[in-house]
């Protein structure tokens, strides 16, 4: 993997600056100096084998283009700290398990599991794609900086509860979880500083920044089909 291939930006925070590489999908990696965080890992975006090693794995839920065996593989030397859901533990063993609402700090990084699930988008058979419970959003406070990534969800009530988060990360991936105007609905409710949409799949995102208009939030639009 050559990190140079990918859009990236940075982030002054209390420990570091923090870089986020937009990887594609619903994958993300990030460094704080020297550690390396991986978020979904998919390797239909990338080729995982030269990616960095990661100390830190988030898995928000257990679809196979979240959670991938083969990529994990790659990236998983004896210390890695890898947070699943318990769908996710079920398949994979070796894990740490946080349900919607646990905590836990890692190397000084605290990370909030949070609700990500369907309330409108459904199969056929009524079922949500992403039913309440099954799968995490996470948000990490790196010192003075939070940034929320979102999982597979829609604009649920509990994303009102968010406080502070400085980088948001909200899917918009129809039909499988927020049109544009979900997408806009549910920044307004938190209000991050910076959005960026990804797991953005064939949407078209030119909808959204009327709809933020005079919210104060910065869309940033990224590669993340």
């Amino acid at each position: 993997m050559d990190l140079s291939a990918f859009e990236c930006d940075t982030f002054p925070t209390a420990m570091g600056e923090l870089a986020v590489y937009f990887i594609g999908h619903g994958s993300l990696l990030m460094t704080l100096g020297d550690r390396v965080i991986h978020v979904d890992p998919f390797t239909r975006v990338s080729d995982y084998t030269g990616a960095p090693k990661a100390d830190l794995i988030l898995i928000t839920h257990e679809h196979r283009d979240h959670l991938d065996p083969e990529a994990l593989q790659h990236m998983c030397p004896r210390k890695t700290t890898l947070i699943l859901t318990e769908l996710c533990a079920q398949q994979r063993a070796g894990g740490t398990v946080m349900k919607n609402g646990d905590t836990l700090v890692v190397d000084g990084i605290k990370i909030e599991a949070v609700p990500a699930y369907n309330l409108v988008h459904t199969r056929e058979n009524g079922q949500p794609f992403h039913p309440r419970g099954h799968g995490n959003g996470y948000v990490l406070t790196f010192g003075d900086l939070r940034l929320y990534i979102a999982g597979d969800s829609e604009d649920i009530p509990e994303m009102g509860a968010l406080k502070d988060i400085t980088v948001a990360f909200l899917p918009v991936n129809l039909p499988y979880t927020m049109t544009p105007e979900m997408a806009a609905k549910a920044a307004r409710l938190f209000k991050p500083a910076i959005l960026y949409p990804y797991h953005t799949g064939s949407t078209d995102l030119k909808a959204l920044a009327p709809l933020l208009e005079g919210s104060g939030i910065e869309l940033r639009l990224r590669r993340m089909a």
